[in-house]
């Protein structure tokens, strides 16, 4: 394993040195970053596709990313792939101390997934508090990038908030709560439209806006409180809605038209027959 490490870090140090690929030789840490993004969308592709032999590629292409940094530390002489081991080895042990008990006098001790997250959450505001000038922790929302995508922030930034106490009740009044903001936020939806209909400036654009941001993040509360990852969720419907449009397509051309010629109420019925064919297929 080692030697099979190794071998691959030489050979992005041979890529990125005199001599090398001049493509390699050219990237840096910003040209990298939709790199990584993408790679990382990749993977999730092949998880949903449970294709084992592609996803062994994949993750090879993420791991790429990390040696593409680390080499490019290593030319700045910031940091290794050695210094960013040892720094996750340390991390790992460090906020697992109910594991790693020989690290402490008087080790954690935890039964739950819940609580592991609960005391992981504690120690990285520690951590924080540490290495802040004033010892302070910060904000519980600290962590959250805001470069990730607009749905997966809005669901991180709730589960962060109900760490602490800020959450709707997990039960039935709680859901008939969030619902009913849901509503809430559709009778403003409609509220600032009809505004906007009848002044159309720039304000009342985006107050139309403004409204369906919340709208929207009001319904990733709902898909939290039932224990639904919004993004995994819109991710699905999107991948089925292409699936259905494709199979509408073909079926178009089968029957010799073009799906933009067909009217709607024909469109239609090809949708439904999308939706059949797939509920065929997934039947046992």
């Amino acid at each position: 394993m080692s030697a099979r490490f190794d071998h691959v870090v030489e050979i992005m140090s041979r890529l990125r040195g005199e001599g090398g690929c001049p493509w390699d030789r050219k990237q840096t840490r910003e040209s990298l970053k939709p790199y990584l993004v993408e790679e990382a969308y990749e993977v999730l592709e092949t998880i949903e596709k449970q294709d084992e032999a592609k996803l062994k590629e994949e993750l090879g292409d993420v791991l790429l990313q990390v040696l593409f940094h680390a080499q490019i530390g290593r030319e700045r002489k910031t940091f290794t792939i050695e210094d960013v081991l040892e720094t996750l080895a340390e991390k790992l042990i460090r906020r697992h101390p109910h594991v790693f008990g020989e690290t402490t006098n008087n080790p954690p001790v935890v039964k739950t997934a819940e609580e592991v997250v609960h005391r992981w959450e504690e120690i990285k505001r520690q951590e924080k508090a540490g290495q802040s000038d004033n010892g302070e922790a910060g904000s519980a929302l600290d962590g959250v990038p805001k470069s990730l995508p607009a749905l997966l922030r809005a669901y991180q930034l709730q589960v962060r908030a109900a760490r602490v106490g800020f959450d709707w009740p997990h039960d039935e009044t709680g859901y008939d709560q969030v619902v009913g903001k849901i509503h809430e936020e559709l009778r403003e939806v409609a509220d600032a439209r009809a505004k906007a209909a009848r002044t159309p400036t720039d304000e009342a654009r985006r107050r139309l806006e403004e409204e369906i941001g919340d709208l929207l993040f009001a319904m990733v509360n709902l898909a939290r409180l039932v224990k639904a990852n919004p993004e995994e969720a819109l991710r699905g419907a999107a991948n089925r809605f292409a699936e259905r449009f494709a199979y509408m397509e073909e079926a178009a051309k089968r029957s010799g038209r073009a799906l933009s010629k067909m009217t709607l109420a024909e469109m239609d019925r090809l949708w439904d027959e999308a939706k059949a064919s797939e509920r065929k297929s997934s039947s046992p």
